[in-house]
């Protein structure tokens, strides 16, 4: 290499900007040294890879180099294209490698390539390098082999990441976190805990990377217990401090119901970004603390991070459940007029709800029809849960009808609108959803219940028999039911038009929903006063929140259900969180403490509180406030609307 040529790869290993490159490269073509392999590649290096470079200038670079480019030349355009907005531009330049280029890929090229199939998300392609590695010989490699179970778990092929995982001869700690990631993406949370299992018995230590793909399993399942024991571990291995640590760890407890140490972390936080942010808003929303979640977000604003849709996302779902409507349209609108931001079909869900639990179900059909999104299903199929909490057969049929012409419609919704022509005592509304759940062969997504007892997470289905306790759990169940009966507890039908209707969409009364059999293993299994966490993929049914309500009180225990939507408290048989006062704007929380008597009476769907309201503001001191108010109110309790 002569002297000119060293001082231009000098000059160009110090380069930091496209402006100094452009001079440099003046300068080589104007010594002739355009053509020289080495200051080209460095030339082709800054553009197509540094964070300050130009992929089109790389681009250019590239098709203007007469002789043929060397491997770690093609590398450099893969590599960068493969982490920019245009993945598929990996994928080109790797086949126009192989087809016109005399050199041939290497582990980097693979990996690379790999990494911009797994962003297009194409299995074919997967499959065409996986059988090039193959070909190759580098399937030993530890980086590729990592590369192949990261491209077919963002493909979906779980069955063929973990084949490929097994199989590797060498396994480094991004392996273990690759596949541990892939199960909890894919939603096979017991998986991600047996692979940390795995790890942990082939003497393999964790970094930050394992502990938050675990903790957003704990959250899934809500393993409480699971959580406490990675944040002593993150404590031990000195990375609870990174934001996205603490931020998973938010989630975790929130989504486990432990808002306390939700609040503990982030109090702890030197560092916080929106996620942080974001993360405790939504914990407070899905709690129905929407009060909390709102002043979150003013202390957010007051410390100069910007919220962002989600925010947004999670002050809305807070009000919605809190029925706090006049807050909730305060905010919506400031969404668009003060930070700029368009709403989506999930805002306009929010209000909807918001709407109609609320039961302003004008208002929430004029929502549907004033919004950009008025064809999608979401906002109708909320307006017809809205509808059976309210009894209203008329809009009902309305949604009902919309479902059915924009083809969105499933069994859930038929039941819904059974459960309305039921109420409403209309036969042949009635019969007429009975026929067309019968033409249509239409199923219901079945129900499960998750709950941890020790360091094991336990799953439960409708009448399940799998568990190998499953006699004593029975056995159990029945002594359950007799003293939640002995406590106030009728058992009902989920629906009372059940009997009538096909199993495969409506359960029966004689069935053992899977929360009941969590409950009652929950109850045999663990020591008295212990918290009892249960999650549920469904909405709670009438008949489990009145059994759960009853066997709390029963049994003296404290049980926290979390249902597909919201958080279900009790505590010694009531609701911690009752719901608000939604024509006066009240918040009333209230607590099992107090005297209820002569004041509180249940009718079907609603509380009727007559003469003085206990409203009380629950928080870590358990500090108590009166209100009275001298006519009578009407407060709704919460939703429970599946069946």
């Amino acid at each position: 290499m002569c002297e000119k040529a060293r001082v231009i790869v000098r000059m160009l290993q110090g380069c930091n900007s496209m402006n100094k490159l452009r001079k440099i490269h003046s300068h080589v073509i104007i010594n002739g040294l355009h053509h020289h392999p080495s200051i080209f590649n460095h030339l082709l290096r800054f553009c197509a890879v540094s964070v300050t470079g130009s992929l089109s200038y790389a681009q250019l670079l590239f098709d203007r180099f007469d002789s043929d480019p060397s491997t770690s030349a093609w590398n450099y355009l893969i590599r960068g294209f493969s982490i920019s907005s245009s993945p598929l531009y990996s994928i080109l330049y790797y086949n126009r490698m192989l087809l016109s280029s005399v050199s041939r890929p290497d582990i980097f090229t693979f990996s690379f390539a790999l990494k911009a199939c797994e962003r297009i998300r194409s299995i074919p392609k997967c499959l065409e390098l996986h059988g090039s590695v193959i070909r190759s010989g580098f399937l030993a490699d530890a980086i590729v082999s990592t590369n192949l179970v990261r491209c077919y778990s963002a493909n979906g092929s779980v069955e063929i990441a973990f084949k490929v995982f097994d199989e590797m001869p060498v396994r480094d700690l991004v392996s273990w976190n690759a596949m541990i990631s892939c199960f909890s993406h894919a939603g096979l949370h017991h998986q991600a805990f047996s692979m940390y299992n795995r790890m942990g018995n082939e003497g393999v230590c964790v970094d930050a990377y394992t502990i938050v793909a675990l903790l957003s399993s704990c959250a899934h399942v809500s393993a409480l217990n699971m959580g406490v024991m990675l944040h002593r571990i993150a404590c031990d291995i000195r990375c609870e401090s990174s934001v996205f640590v603490s931020n998973a760890l938010i989630g975790m407890y929130a989504k486990c119901g432990s808002l306390e140490n939700a609040v503990g972390v982030f109090n702890g936080m030197r560092k916080r970004d929106v996620l942080t942010w974001n993360s405790m808003i939504i914990g407070y929303g899905v709690h129905g603390h929407g009060v909390e979640a709102i002043s979150f977000f003013r202390k957010m604003v007051a410390s100069r991070v910007r919220p962002n849709a989600v925010t947004f996302l999670g002050l809305l779902l807070g009000c919605s459940h809190q029925g706090l409507v006049k807050e909730g349209v305060e905010h919506f609108e400031i969404m668009s007029s003060q930070f700029h931001l368009t709403p989506n079909v999930k805002h306009y869900g929010c209000m909807v709800d918001l709407f109609g639990r609320a039961g302003q179900l004008e208002k929430a059909l004029e929502m549907i029809h004033t919004s950009s999104c008025h064809e999608d299903p979401v906002l109708w199929r909320t307006l017809l849960g809205s509808c059976k909490i309210h009894r209203n057969l008329e809009l009902g049929e309305v949604a009902m009808k919309k479902l059915v012409q924009l083809e969105a419609f499933n069994a859930g919704d038929y039941v819904l609108m059974t459960s309305i022509y039921s109420a409403a005592n209309d036969a042949q509304g009635f019969a007429s959803m009975r026929k067309l759940i019968r033409s249509h062969d239409l199923r219901t997504i079945p129900g499960w219940s998750w709950i941890e007892i020790g360091d094991q997470v336990h799953k439960f289905v409708v009448d399940d028999k799998m568990h190998p306790e499953s006699a004593l759990i029975y056995s159990e169940l029945g002594e359950v039911i007799n003293r939640a009966i002995l406590a106030g507890y009728k058992p009902e039908d989920s629906n009372r038009t059940a009997h009538t209707l096909s199993d495969r969409c409506l359960g029966s009364a004689d069935t053992s929903h899977s929360e009941k059999l969590a409950i009652a293993y929950g109850l045999m299994r663990t020591t008295a006063g212990t918290t009892l966490r249960i999650t549920k993929n469904l909405r709670v049914c009438r008949d489990c929140h009145s059994f759960t309500k009853y066997v709390s009180k029963a049994f003296n225990r404290e049980i926290i259900v979390r249902d597909r939507v919201r958080f279900h408290h009790f505590a010694g048989g009531e609701l911690i969180v009752i719901r608000v006062l939604y024509s006066l704007g009240v918040l009333l929380k209230l607590s099992p403490q107090d005297s209820l008597k002569g004041k509180v009476r249940e009718t079907g769907d609603e509380t009727i509180i007559d003469t003085e309201v206990v409203i009380m503001v629950w928080n870590k001191n358990i500090t108590e406030t009166r209100k009275s108010t001298k006519e009578k109110r009407r407060i709704q309790t919460p939703e429970i609307a599946e069946t």
